[in-house]
């Protein structure tokens, strides 16, 4: 009973993995939105400029259906994302701006 009960949530697991990551790419744009609020940009940070690459490419992974891939990037979307955040906090600490939960 319990190996059946371990198979089960393995496969819950896996299934779960397989959909599209709906809330991941949410929270790599809102974290990119409070970066730029913040007073990031492009030129100023490379994090930045790291976090819309990465989710360039998580919207082209997400459209080619690859989406371990696209949640991949869409996470190191929101991580270069809150780096950058961090980084334009510091630079302009008047501007008060947070990451999504």
């Amino acid at each position: 009973m319990l190996r059946l009960l371990a198979v089960f949530v393995g496969v819950a697991c896996l299934v779960g993995c397989a959909g599209a990551p709906v809330q991941e790419m949410s929270d790599a744009r809102q974290a990119i939105a409070a970066a730029g609020a913040a007073g990031a940009t492009s030129a100023t940070s490379a994090d930045f400029s790291a976090a819309q690459a990465a989710i360039g490419r998580a919207e082209t992974h997400l459209q080619a259906q690859e989406f371990t891939r696209a949640r991949l990037a869409a996470m190191e979307a929101k991580r270069h994302a809150a780096a950058a955040l961090a980084n334009a906090n510091v630079q302009h600490p008047e501007a008060p701006a947070t990451l999504p939960h």
